[in-house]
């Protein structure tokens, strides 16, 4: 980005940018950019703890300690019952290795734990101490016909991660279309004050002739009075044009992070890059890239994974397995000697004997839901191709326009002088010069209009395509994760 940087007399710094430079600024600088920045790292972190989902955790957990006193009721030999003062304390610690199962949704882990009871019978002698644990176990929680979220998560995750990744290009690209607009409001303005000031100091240039024909009665006083009025029209205009400029010139500072004191100049783009954008290419190229074709696919799965939980929902049942070895000791270290064989199996069930038509209305309404998400995808769809189909034709009629606008403004401008020149010779009238301005101005906002419009198409269609027809090239790279920039 080469940005020239001027002085002004009263030595005020000022800059002059171009289209690509404002772009390039506010796709790297902005507030705007900074957030869509932040938003694509927020999702990559939000991708990596997913794929986390499905690696070995190892755990530690446990209680220390669980201390209590208290006067309990302690029932005696003969019945009775006496309040004894009770202080204990209990202590665990458990080391597991955990693995989920994603193609059935199950856990298991290989587990170690150890557990040690103090009971203190009387004030300050030692407590008895009683260790137990497991040396190692093995388990396993296997949920049957339930919904998997695992297997589910493992369709939909990477769709919508590479959604993100291409929604960010897509954001910067809106940010260049927008930021182009505020560089065109700036330039109107601009372009506007630029005209103010020339014709204030041609319609000063024709009161002064107006005055000296009037003087030798070769004009009528009310040609003299309409000059006059002109002249005061003119300094209104400027002034209006100072207005604009000042206001538009802090709205394009504030969006691409520049001080506001800094005295901008905005270039107009010289040159309009030709190049072909054939229909069924950029068709193809947004249902290839773009993240709402992405999303086509993904909202379908989500449907899926909808269907797939309310059939889930229709009854509980749960496989638990634990096999290992387990002991008892007075000592921590003869926990691990020779323990005992560990053992345990259970299969826990809930299955609604009449629930009123409870489970069929929920799947009712997750098929149809999946049925009403297809119809939106397929109309969603249609709307795509027409979004493109009609960008890419408007963008087409836009490159021919420029021509005729460009030399439109070339030679109204050209023919304003020639009137001026006339008119300062006597050979035209008031009138037809008024006319002659009047067309130069005309065709050069709407030279300026018509850039507004080419390069605000140019942005729009890149955006939707997220694709580079003049260079022929992709704007971000497909299927590959990078971690954020620290």
């Amino acid at each position: 980005m080469a940005v020239m940087i001027h002085f002004s007399a009263a030595g005020q710094q000022s800059l002059e940018y171009t289209l690509e430079d404002i772009v390039s600024r506010a796709k790297n600088q902005s507030p705007a950019a900074l957030r869509a920045e932040t938003r694509k790292e927020n999702r990559f972190f939000q991708y990596r703890f997913f794929r986390s989902n499905y690696n070995p955790q190892l755990r530690l957990g446990g209680t220390i300690p669980s201390y209590s006193q208290s006067f309990n009721n302690v029932v005696q030999p003969d019945g009775t019952i006496e309040f004894r003062e009770v202080r204990q304390n209990f202590m665990d610690v458990e080391l597991g290795l955990e693995q989920v199962i994603a193609a059935t949704g199950g856990v298991v882990s290989v587990n170690s734990s150890t557990n040690r009871f103090d009971n203190y019978l009387a004030t300050g002698s030692s407590p008895q101490t009683r260790w137990s644990g497991v040396p190692v176990n093995v388990r396993i929680d296997q949920p049957i016909f339930a919904f998997n979220p695992l297997k589910w998560d493992k369709k939909i995750e990477p769709l919508l991660f590479e959604e993100s990744k291409r929604e960010y290009v897509e954001e910067m690209e809106e940010i260049s279309r927008i930021v182009t607009l505020l560089f065109f409001d700036y330039l109107d303005a601009q372009v506007n004050l630029e005209i103010a000031n020339k014709n204030l100091k041609n319609t000063e240039e024709i009161l002064t002739i107006e005055r000296g024909r009037y003087d030798l009665g070769t004009t009528y006083e009310d040609k003299l009075l309409q000059v006059e009025l002109q002249v005061l029209q003119a300094k209104q205009l400027l002034a209006q044009a100072r207005l604009d400029m000042e206001t538009n010139s802090l709205i394009l500072k504030s969006y691409v992070g520049l001080n506001e004191a800094t005295n901008l100049m905005l270039i107009p783009p010289s040159t309009i890059p030709t190049f072909d954008v054939p229909v069924e290419e950029a068709i193809e190229r947004a249902f290839q890239n773009r993240a709402d074709a992405l999303g086509f696919d993904r909202r379908k799965l989500e449907a899926d994974a909808s269907v797939a939980q309310a059939r889930g929902q229709r009854f509980y049942m749960n496989l638990g397995a634990s096999y290992g070895y387990n002991n008892a000791a007075l000592y921590w270290n003869d926990i691990y000697s020779n323990p005992n064989t560990q053992a345990l199996l259970n299969l826990n069930f809930s299955i609604p004997v009449l629930d009123w038509g409870r489970n069929k209305a929920r799947m009712g309404q997750a098929q149809a839901n999946k049925k009403l998400i297809a119809y939106t995808v397929e109309q969603d769809i249609i709307n795509f191709e027409q979004e493109i189909f009609t960008k890419v034709r408007n963008f087409t009629m836009l490159e021919q326009r420029m021509e005729i606008t460009k030399l439109s403004d070339e030679v109204a401008d050209k023919r304003y002088e020639i009137s001026l020149r006339r008119y300062q010779n006597g050979d035209v009238s008031i009138t037809d010069l008024n006319i002659a301005q009047q067309e130069k101005d005309s065709n050069r906002r709407s030279y300026i209009q018509s850039l507004r419009e080419y390069w605000t198409a140019y942005y729009e269609l890149r955006g939707l395509t997220l694709f580079d027809f003049e260079n022929n090239k992709l704007l971000y790279l497909p299927n590959k994760i990078e971690p954020p920039v620290e």
